[in-house]
Formats: structure tokens, C-alpha cells, sequence
């Protein structure tokens, strides 16, 4: 069980969840001709209870429509991925965090579709009125950390020697890179254990 004081949204929460993010040795992945993103695991809360906001991508998106997400896209010239983080999550969900609400990253994760995604740990408290960009988001969901501190399943495929991870969470199985990201989060920040994730594969789905 993680620690009953990061469920909540209190001083306490983010000033644990920023220790815990702080002391984890995060590992970088050159880009190697591939193409520099960054997501934003944000913690908001409603009601009092702490979640992660996770969203389904529009069915109209050119790339990976319809798949579960986190706020984030493509690090532009001129920015940062905490600055990348942030205007993906201003311009997808109509929230607004400023620099010193990031409490943190984990590692990189590379993709088969030829990025890198650095996800950084913004804190958000009482969740505003969101906003959805529709040409881009279908639904939004807040995941509590409750319902995140779920034990991943690990599928076999014939095209990769690397374990395919699933997360059961809303109903479904979500996918990496969103469940490398959400289970790497869980092991940091809820069980402060430095678990890696850049072995964990993608399904096939979402090599293109």
C-alpha cells in the first residue's frame, strides 16, 4: 500500500511526491535521429483524492487515434521538455501550470514511432474546469492514485524479446508508452522504488 498521505491532496502529498522525484536517479535516451516529446502526469485532485489525468486521443488524429494518453506531444524549437509539457496539457486541456509546479521527471521513454518522451510531474491541486481540445482529445479521465497502484500484466509477442506491458485501469488495458509512464510513476512515486521501464514494449498497434 502506498502511503496513505500521497492519496490526498494536501502540502504534505507534494512535498512527498517532490522528495521522492527527487531522489530518483532518472536516465536520459539520446535522441538518435528520433524526434524529442515530452507528456505531463498531472496530479490533480477532485473531492480531496489525488489522481492523473489520462486522456483518449481523438479518432480524427492522423497518428495513434483512439489510444489512451497523456497530455503531451513534440518538443518544439525553443523549448524545454517542461515548457513542451506544459503548453501540451495548456493547449489539450485548457490547464494552466507554471514551471515551479513541476515537481519532477521520470525517464525518458523511446518509442517505435520514433520519439523520445521525457514525462515530467507537474502538481495541479483542485482540478479546474477543464477544457478539451476536441480535434485532439475524445474523453478525460482522472485516474485516482488509489485505482493507479494496480500490479501491471507482461504479454509475450514473436516480434520483440521485450515484455509487453498492459495496465487494467479504466476498464481496459492501457498500453505503453502511456502504462510505462503510469507504472514507473506508481513504483517512484507511490512505493518509492527505482524501477526501470525502457525495456517494456509497445504493443504492435503502436509501432506506426
Amino acid at each position: 500500500m502506498p502511503d496513505p498521505a500521497l492519496l490526498t491532496d494536501s502540502d504534505a502529498a507534494r512535498r512527498l511526491v517532490a522528495e521522492r522525484l527527487d531522489q530518483f536517479p532518472t536516465t536520459d535516451i539520446p535522441l538518435l535521429n528520433r524526434r524529442s516529446a515530452a507528456v505531463a502526469v498531472a496530479l490533480a485532485s477532485e473531492g480531496g483524492e489525488l489522481g492523473v489525468w489520462v486522456t483518449r486521443r481523438a479518432s480524427t488524429l492522423r497518428a495513434h487515434a483512439g489510444q489512451f494518453a497523456l497530455p503531451g506531444g513534440r518538443v518544439d524549437p525553443g523549448e524545454n521538455a517542461v515548457q513542451a509539457a506544459l503548453r501540451e496539457m495548456r493547449e489539450e486541456l485548457g490547464v494552466s501550470a507554471a514551471e515551479h509546479d513541476v515537481l519532477g521527471r521520470l525517464d525518458d521513454y523511446a518509442t517505435r514511432s520514433g520519439y523520445v518522451i521525457t514525462p515530467i510531474v507537474v502538481w495541479i491541486g483542485e482540478a479546474p474546469q477543464l477544457a478539451p481540445n476536441p480535434d485532439e482529445v475524445a474523453c478525460v479521465d482522472l485516474v485516482p492514485l488509489a485505482d493507479l497502484d494496480v500490479a501491471p500484466r507482461f504479454v509475450q509477442i514473436a516480434e520483440s524479446d521485450r515484455p509487453v506491458i498492459q495496465l487494467p485501469l479504466l476498464d481496459t488495458l492501457i498500453h505503453a508508452p502511456t502504462a510505462a509512464v503510469l507504472h514507473q510513476f506508481r513504483e517512484v512515486v507511490l512505493h518509492d522504488r527505482h524501477t526501470r521501464v525502457a525495456d517494456l514494449e509497445q504493443p504492435l498497434f503502436a509501432w506506426r
